[in-house]
Parts: C-alpha cells; structure tokens; sequence
C-alpha cells in the first residue's frame, strides 16, 4: 500500500515512477482510488502503465557567479612632445648694391662706406639721401647742396640695411633652402671640415620639425 502512495505521489507530481502498472479506481459517489490491484467489479477501472526507463532530468545547478576581477589601469598616455618653434629670420636689403639676404638680426647694426661707391657723383642729395632723418644713408658734410666730384672717395657716409621679418611659410622655406645647400655642401666637404657642416644640418633638420 505505501508503494501504491508513492505511486500516486509521482504521478501527481508528474514525475516518472518505478516501472510497472497502477489502476485508478472511480467509486460509485465519484471518488478516485490508485492502486496497484484490478479495481472491484463495481468501480470503474483505468489501467495506467508506468515507466522509468527515461532518466530523471534535474536541472543543472546555477553556475557560481564569477569572481569580479579588478580591472587593470590602462597606463597613462606617453606625453607629446611640443614642436620647436621656428626662429626668427628676417630679408634684409644691402644699402650698398641692393641685394638681398637673409638674417636672424632683423636691426642689423648701421656701418660706414665710402660715399662713391654709392654711385652718386654729383646728383644732388635730396636724390641720393632723400629726406633728412630717413633711413638709408645719412648725408656728409654739403657744399651749397652738392658734394665736390673730387672730395666724394673722401668722404664716408653711414648706411643701415633694410630689413623685414619672414612669415612662417617663408621661413620654412628658407630653412630647407638652407639644408640643401648645407647638405650639398657636406656631400663635397673634406672629412676635416664635415663637423661643422655636420652640426648645422641637424640644427637644420631640428628647425623645420617646427613646419
């Protein structure tokens, strides 16, 4: 009879039982009975077949939560270094010929030359000096406005070259003009006079980083 219970229970609870057959038993006032015998006459009688040869599935246990792993620092970021600024370079006009050049003296000191070879000969001043307190050059002793042809190699005016500040592009490109000749210059050097050579190439190469 405790076998029939446990029969009940599992069948109930839809759980597969041992294997082997069990009769549900209606009495006449509607009440169901298991058993594991032939219902009496008088009741009406379900055969039910029971089977446990499918195994029992049980579900599987929850996996452990993992263990929480602390994040490494990602490592701080290499600092950039800063580009060097471009030097300050400066086109310069001669007050001698009027040719140009460059410098990184953009108030280049005022020198003296010899009055003739500013071709004046005996134009009158205010052509070759123009107005007084200009720049350029500054007159020397007059005669009634004019210089004496045979007094001009012995005099000596002062003069000042003219200079303005070079944009950026254009001292970048002054700087590589610079590396090339400096570059042809040492492809042709002895070895003796490589170093100096050698020196402004990485100035050079240095400067224009900053481009």
């Amino acid at each position: 009879m405790i076998r029939l219970l446990v029969l009940m229970l599992l069948l109930c609870a839809g759980l597969p039982a041992v294997a082997g057959t069990a009769y549900k038993c209606t009495t006449a006032d509607g009440r169901a009975i298991y058993q594991d015998k032939p219902c009496p006459g008088t009741q009406r009688q379900q055969t039910l077949q029971l089977d446990d040869t499918k195994p029992v599935t049980r579900p599987a246990p929850a996996p452990a939560p993992a263990a929480t792993v602390a994040a490494e620092p990602s490592p701080p970021p290499e600092p950039v270094e800063p580009l060097p600024p471009l030097p300050l370079m400066y086109t310069c006009i001669s007050a001698t010929d009027g040719k140009t050049y460059l410098s990184d003296n953009g108030d280049p000191q005022p020198y003296q030359v010899p009055y003739g070879i500013l071709g004046a000969g005996s134009l009158p001043l205010s052509q070759v000096y123009g107005p007084p307190n200009s720049a350029g050059a500054s007159a020397p002793e007059l005669n009634r406005g004019r210089i004496r042809p045979g007094l001009i190699a012995n005099y000596f005016v002062w003069v000042q070259d003219q200079c303005r500040e070079l944009t950026p592009q254009e001292t970048c490109h002054a700087l590589r003009e610079d590396l090339d000749a400096t570059e042809t210059k040492l492809k042709r050097a002895f070895k003796s006079d490589q170093p100096p050579l050698e020196k402004r190439e990485q100035e050079l190469r240095e400067q224009l980083r900053g481009c």
